[in-house]
């Protein structure tokens, strides 16, 4: 199979679809490799690096999408990109469909293979290809928290670990899956005061277990998410629907009754956000103010430390992209359903049931959809 890799061109994303050691394995396997000139050189690889392990170097982004079988990417396909796919290409990338009708539509007139990282599943029920991002912002989100409460960026000129004989800082955070929990940790690290929220009382428990009397746990009710989040300094919003819009748990009345010079931070941003005022910025201005609280809502987030997500999402894609490329994208779905959730859209259909019914459109199976 022909794989491809453009360079990414959504705003201060430098993170690549292909690492050179993932492409050699790919050449290992007798597939072809073309990526576009530069597009590793925002972590440290520069077109020779791809050439040793066996890459071909195409001038521009137009060229990959003409040539290739499967394109691998990191972000979802920006509009100029999605008017390059095919009908029959293979997209294997981030999505996020729930939050962006005018993607979905455009993917569903293009014809192509849309298949989501965020949606692959794992035999334990976890979403493998989502952790190692979720995992990056999570602990992402303390530090950009941290940062946000200093005066400069409009913050009310907390430290978070306090110091001796002043108070900590509160993070309070919306959600204890595998963002949630990697917040909790860095905050926890920071010596600030931690509560964690969470409507599952078994994310609860192991997190009890796994972090003792150090973080505090509370269980999701309206109250509960008020009554903390309007004594916070810092509030994460780390709440996923897997492949759905985020419920909006923090209301702008709630914002409005916040202490002046709290932060907001919405790792959830890519699905819509969690915070009612929620709105996408980008690195390049990462924050804006309402009502005295400052907002980060950076939608990737991870992309601020491109060479480490980079690594990190290779470890955990490769096998998949090597299963769609020995076994062609059809054999590949049909042989591991796990694989197989990750299909989004085919075909000019949508196949991930959450994505159909936020745009109240058709649904149709991933087995229909691709005659299994």
């Amino acid at each position: 199979m022909l794989v491809g890799v453009p360079k990414e061109i959504k705003v201060h994303e430098y993170r690549v679809g292909l690492v050179p050691a993932s492409v050699r394995e790919l050449v290992h396997h007798g597939h072809s490799v073309v990526v576009e000139k530069g597009a590793g050189l925002g972590i440290g690889f520069d077109d020779a690096a791809y050439k040793a392990a066996g890459a071909k170097i195409a001038a521009t982004a137009r060229e990959i999408f003409a040539k290739a079988e499967m394109i691998v990417k990191v972000k979802e396909p920006q509009p100029a990109e999605i008017k390059m796919l095919r009908e029959g290409q293979v997209l294997f990338t981030y999505l996020h469909l729930a939050a962006d009708p005018d993607q979905t539509k455009g993917l569903m007139k293009s014809g192509a293979i849309g298949i989501a990282y965020e949606t692959v599943t794992s035999p334990r029920g976890g979403l493998p290809l989502l952790a190692p991002m979720s995992e990056v912002a999570g602990r992402m989100s303390i530090q950009v928290g941290a940062h946000c409460l200093e005066k400069e960026p409009g913050g009310m000129g907390v430290l978070l670990g306090g110091v001796p004989g002043v108070a900590a800082g509160k993070v309070v955070i919306l959600g204890g899956g595998v963002a949630g929990t990697n917040a909790a940790r860095m905050a926890m690290g920071l010596e600030a005061h931690v509560v964690v929220i969470d409507k599952a009382i078994e994310k609860l428990y192991a997190l009890d277990l796994q972090f003792g009397s150090r973080l505090h746990t509370v269980f999701a009710t309206m109250d509960a998410i008020e009554t903390h989040v309007l004594s916070a300094d810092l509030v994460i919003g780390a709440v996923l629907v897997p492949g759905a819009a985020a419920p909006r748990l923090v209301t702008r009345g709630m914002v409005r009754r916040m202490k002046k010079g709290s932060v907001l931070v919405d790792i959830s941003i890519d699905q819509g956000g969690c915070f009612e005022t929620s709105r996408p910025t980008t690195h390049a201005n990462p924050t804006y103010v309402v009502d005295g609280v400052v907002h980060y809502c950076v939608a990737n987030m991870p992309g601020g430390v491109a060479r480490t997500s980079t690594f990190a999402l290779n470890n955990a894609t490769l096998p998949f992209v090597l299963a769609l490329a020995d076994k062609g994208h059809r054999k590949a779905l049909a042989d591991d359903p796990h694989l197989r959730a990750g299909l989004n859209v085919a075909g000019g259909r949508i196949t991930y049931k959450a994505v159909a019914d936020v745009f109240r459109q058709k649904y149709t199976r991933a087995e229909e959809a691709l005659g299994l």
